[in-house]
């Protein structure tokens, strides 16, 4: 019997929860993550989960909405995921179905969707019509076995703060948009609103604000690097940037080192990371620090209009 697929409702949120935990642990999405989005997301994102259901329950979930923060309109995404052990039975196709008809009453011209790189899957999106785009790496680093070399020496004047310490989070704001201008991916993410932001990144509830790191000189932040946490033994980095007029002077080495040190003492196990596949400076960095591959994706795209 192919699955039914209808919105989330509020009750359906620990099972979804659960199924892209169990698809993906390396991706850290809770239920209080996924609880905040459905409501807290900016609403030029227009969020919005469905999900696919039988008789046991819910058995698949996509992810979708608009990519807001870049300057090309009519860009969506939808972020598919079904059980492991419910595959096969059509639920798929019964999301991604839904989930495009979905993105195209909202606008949208085009969809980007993330994709493990496993036959089955990206098998499963290449005959449903997405071209493959570029490749991210997931790693994970192992906080209580890890050897951290000892933070590199600081430019001049430049001091190590936890995000908790800015007395206004603005500054960090303004080096986010800087450092994410020429980050490696598909779509350039560089237009969101302070407010936007405020609301997406900073009042995030997993966003650990005492591990969050940044590299201040004169009030201004030159590079930081973003840290979250489950809350009991996992941590995840989100973006670390250095600000263009700054880098190659281990800002970025540095806050991070600092970040996964303090993560440590602060009882947290395992240390997970992603970046682009062509990010060569990030996943030596990362590498370098003891991080090992767990597992990957490719961003696809599919023309809507189709």
């Amino acid at each position: 019997m192919t699955p039914v697929v209808r919105p989330l409702r509020p009750a359906d949120v620990p099972a979804v929860a659960e199924v892209l935990a169990a698809a993906a642990p390396y991706q850290m999405i809770t239920e209080e993550w996924l609880g905040w989005h459905l409501t807290g997301a900016p609403a030029a994102e227009r969020f919005g989960v469905l999900v696919a259901g039988n008789a046991d329950g819910v058995v698949g979930a996509a992810l979708t909405g608009l990519l807001h923060e870049s300057a090309e309109p009519g860009l969506g995404f939808v972020n598919l995921t079904v059980h492991p052990e419910r595959r096969g039975g059509g639920a798929g196709s019964a999301l991604l179905d839904a989930a495009q008809r979905r993105l195209t009453g909202l606008g949208a011209v085009a969809a980007y969707a993330k994709v493990a790189d496993d036959p089955a899957s990206t098998g499963f999106a290449q005959r449903r019509g997405y071209r493959r785009g570029r490749r991210a790496e997931f790693l994970v680093l192992d906080l209580a076995e890890a050897v951290l070399p000892a933070s590199p020496a600081l430019p001049a004047g430049v001091r190590l703060l936890a995000a908790a310490e800015l007395p206004d989070p603005h500054p960090l704001y303004t080096a986010d948009l800087d450092a994410s201008r020429d980050e490696p991916g598909e779509v350039t993410m560089d237009e969101i609103s302070y407010a936007d932001w405020l609301a997406a990144y900073w009042e995030r509830p997993d966003l650990d604000r005492e591990l969050t790191t940044v590299a201040v000189r004169d009030g201004q932040v030159l590079a930081f690097g973003f840290a979250m946490t489950d809350r009991r033994d996992r941590y995840r980095s989100g973006m670390t940037g250095t600000r263009r007029g700054h880098r190659g002077r281990g800002l970025a080495r540095a806050v991070k080192q600092r970040s996964l040190s303090r993560a440590r003492a602060a009882g947290l196990r395992y240390a997970y990371t992603s970046n682009d596949a062509g990010n060569v400076a990030m996943l030596t960095l990362n590498r370098g620090l003891g991080y090992r591959a767990v597992a990957a994706e490719w961003r696809y795209l599919r023309d809507l209009s189709d």
